[in-house]
């Protein structure tokens, strides 16, 4: 499936709206200028074209969208090129869980840092990294899925941004969770179960991840990882699948002069 049609679908999902829907509630009615870190395809940058005067839709390729009030550059979060406190909005969402750990506090600074006042992150909740992982045809190597290499919590959260308070923050969706029996067994058979369709490459050789074949062997280990993941399942019971969280950058009033 050609990839802008791929994403296209996406965002017609149930999951997806009910997702989207969920993140704007928390972001302010504004004006001003707003910053779509992360911008993807841009969807988000034109919906907060709504509601903003000018969106700067970055990403590590520059994004295409055809909006008057959206401008779109190449950037790096980790490195911003602009001023302190350039944007009345700053909007990250679907980023911080691709970023490489040695990189994410200095990604979070940087977002803080450009930030007026208001900043809005969006990161999979407490995700188990171990489920839907994919093994890699040519290094051999493990690969979390969806190329996402971290795993929040409203606690880690607030510690990569303790500069900032926490407004609010919200709850949304689903997900399941595994076990490290189910794990490995579901690695020992190659992890054919995993999340393939990715547009991210190995996250250690950058080789395109493909699908190994289902032999026998295969099908027998696959079956009996889904057989052990299933207690875990019912105890648990689903999880949010996704945080969002509006954080604040409070302005220190001046001290008063000395008389």
């Amino acid at each position: 499936m050609d990839l802008a049609v791929q994403r296209a679908e996406l965002r017609k999902s149930p999951q997806e709206r009910e997702r989207i829907d969920d993140l704007f509630r928390l972001i302010p009615e504004g004006g001003g200028v707003a910053l779509d870190a992360g911008a993807w395809d841009g969807h988000l940058a034109r919906r907060l074209a709504d509601r903003y005067d000018r969106v700067v839709a970055l990403d590590l390729t520059a994004p295409t969208v055809d909006h008057e009030r959206v401008e779109c550059v190449q950037g790096d979060i980790t490195a911003l090129d602009y001023p302190d406190d350039s944007f009345d909005l700053v909007l990250c969402t679907e980023v911080l869980e691709h970023v490489p750990a040695d990189r994410l506090a200095a990604a979070c600074t940087e977002l803080a840092r450009v930030a007026r006042r208001d900043l809005i992150i969006g990161v999979p909740f407490r995700q188990d990294l171990r489920l839907g992982q994919t093994t890699c045809r040519d290094c051999g190597r493990r690969n979390p899925p969806w190329g996402h290499v971290n795993s929040f919590s409203l606690e880690k959260l607030r510690d990569l941004f303790g500069a900032l308070r926490v407004e609010t923050s919200s709850l949304v969706g689903q997900r399941v969770d595994t076990n490290a029996l189910a794990a490995a067994v579901t690695d020992l058979a190659g992890n054919p179960r995993g999340t393939y369709g990715q547009e991210q490459g190995c996250v250690h050789c950058g080789a395109k991840l493909v699908r190994p074949q289902w032999r026998l062997t295969t099908k027998a280990l696959a079956a009996l990882g889904i057989a052990l993941q299933k207690p875990t399942v019912w105890w648990r019971g689903p999880q949010p699948g996704w945080m969002h969280v509006h954080f604040v950058k409070e302005r220190q009033t001046e001290a008063a002069p000395q008389v």
